[in-house]
């Protein structure tokens, strides 16, 4: 019994061994080595050469992959980051440096740059910095907190302008790109579509008529940078975005706005003239009135802009147009009926605030324009002389 069971322990030792040193029992089977300290991991022996498969020729794009290429390497030179430094008190009162970061792109060769006023707001010290990385100390020319505009200038060689393009034409559906500095990242570009286009307020409180809604990712440090057409042109500024509230930190949520080119134009082109923005206007508050609601009052026309109030000496009080004076609710907001409709200006149909953004953008303030509206049923035009538009105009 003691020598069998001593023969049987011989066997399997003897077996480990043979196995161990590289031997196979079996015809065919291939023995593995075991990695060292991995007891339970084994590695395959092969005797056959690895041999990847690599792409002889050069890459090929598509046609969107090219235009989107194409877009990026002209515009990037002409995009910036824009470092503004303000001192802000600490729990002790005493000043402390505070960065904010944004985007901007080149104008001119002169070196003017557009960006938001939201960007360089309270900034003692705003910096520039071009794809070359080079830096650039920049001033600010002017500023409009109303439309969040501000003009700056870098004094700096060979520079590379944008080509602004027009805004009043754009329709929903249309390709976009934004290039910017999204968290610090900078010549990040996102490609989308115009979502819509509508009025917002702005980040500082203003009124944003014919405002560009994209699905174009939109991220803090992208305010200030261009939206782009698939020219390359450029049709807007990226100035906010809506959030998530739920979200601790703001980020693309595919809802962005851009201001129109042309309103930023018009703008730029009142801060070179007067130093300052002077936006012309009617003087009014309005509502937009459709078939419905003008069948429902009783209104001579189906559509136009319902005048509910004039601003006390403004321009369509001085004129002689007149606002409502008998209150209402249209669902739970409150309107004021009674009021001329305007139903055209300069022969142009108005059906909407935008209506009347787009043909101010044509003017400046003094210019006279001619106004067709209801009173009642009669149909009436006057002159109206443009005043400047204010935190009370509409």
């Amino acid at each position: 019994m003691m020598l069998r069971r001593l023969l049987v322990t011989v066997l399997l030792v003897g077996g480990v061994w043979y196995f161990a040193a590289g031997h196979s029992f079996l015809p065919g089977f291939s023995p593995v080595a075991l990695l060292p300290g991995h007891g339970s991991m084994p590695i395959s022996r092969s005797t056959a050469p690895l041999v990847l498969e690599e792409v002889k020729a050069a890459p090929e794009y598509d046609a969107e992959e090219l235009t989107n290429i194409a877009v990026y390497k002209r515009l990037l030179p002409s995009v910036v980051n824009v470092t503004s430094t303000s001192l802000q008190m600490d729990f002790f009162y005493g000043p402390v440096p505070s960065q904010g970061q944004g985007s901007g792109f080149i104008l001119d060769r002169q070196g003017h740059i557009a960006t938001n006023y939201h960007v360089i707001a309270d900034a003692q010290n705003i910096e520039v910095q071009l794809a070359d990385k080079h830096r650039y100390k920049a001033r600010i020319i002017g500023k409009d907190q109303r439309h969040d505009l501000a003009l700056l200038q870098i004094d700096a060689p060979n520079l590379q302008p944008v080509l602004l393009a027009e805004s009043h034409d754009l329709v929903p559906g249309q390709k976009v790109y934004a290039i910017g500095n999204p968290f610090g990242l900078s010549g990040t570009m996102t490609t989308g579509i115009i979502s819509a286009i509508r009025s917002i307020h702005g980040p500082e409180g203003g009124q944003i008529e014919n405002a560009i809604q994209t699905d174009a990712a939109i991220n803090p440090g992208n305010s200030g940078g261009p939206l782009l057409n698939s020219r390359g042109e450029v049709i807007g500024i990226n100035s906010l975005i809506a959030t998530n509230p739920n979200q601790s930190v703001d980020q693309s949520a595919g809802i962005g706005f851009a201001i129109p080119i042309d309103t930023v134009k018009a703008v730029l082109a009142d801060i070179e003239r007067y130093g300052h923005s002077r936006r012309p206007s009617l003087g009014v508050r309005s509502l937009p009135i459709g078939p419905e609601l003008a069948q429902q009052m009783g209104l001579a026309a189906n559509s136009g802009m319902l005048i509910e109030q004039t601003v006390p000496g403004g321009a369509a009080q001085q004129a002689g147009l007149r606002g409502g004076s008998e209150r209402a609710y249209l669902g739970n907001m409150q309107i004021v009926l009674g009021g001329d409709l305007i139903v055209a200006i300069d022969g142009q149909a108005v059906t909407a605030a935008e209506d009347i953004s787009d043909l101010m953008d044509k003017h400046q303030v003094g210019d006279a324009v001619s106004v067709t509206f209801y009173r009642g049923q009669r149909k009436m035009t006057v002159r109206v002389t443009l005043g400047e538009a204010g935190q009370q105009q509409a």
